[in-house]
């Protein structure tokens, strides 16, 4: 049986910590589907959801074990639609750790069949955070050494 792997977010932006878990999780699984989603809690995007999917895109355009999706609905549901019985999670810290570990019981209940593997972030990837680069960038800071794609 094809081991498929959902490895969800809003990625706003996508970042090189992002891409050391999809590309250490492709040791895992036969396929990663990177699921670029709608967060109901974040108002609005800083980086409009089509360009971001095409910038992941092109980080992967010669892999095929790799896919880019947008969706908007239960990680759960979309997991159930692409056969997937895993989500692939990034964890920086034990904070990281609390908030992934509730949305993964949710998610089991969701989804009996459904496990999630926790990667512990690479160390030189620790300090990157989505939301550190969206400030870097928006008061005009270089942002280029933490994202695996051109802005």
């Amino acid at each position: 049986m094809k081991k498929i792997a959902i490895f969800p977010g809003s990625f706003d932006p996508y970042t090189l910590g992002h891409h050391d878990i999809v590309i250490r999780s492709l040791g895992i699984f036969d396929e990663v589907i990177i699921g670029v989603g709608y967060n109901s809690t974040k108002k609005n995007r800083y980086f409009d959801i089509d360009m971001m999917v095409r910038k992941i895109d092109e980080v992967y355009q010669d892999m095929d074990r790799v896919k880019v999706i947008v969706y908007n609905e239960l990680t759960s549901t979309l997991a159930k639609k692409h056969g997937a019985n895993f989500l692939v999670r990034g964890l920086r810290n034990t904070t990281d750790f609390e908030y992934e570990n509730t949305i993964s019981q949710m998610n089991r209940y969701l989804n009996a069949d459904l496990e999630t593997v926790f990667l512990i972030t690479s160390p030189r990837f620790a300090a990157i955070s989505s939301t550190i680069i969206r400030e870097v960038h928006k008061f005009g800071g270089d942002v280029s050494e933490f994202i695996p794609y051109k802005l």
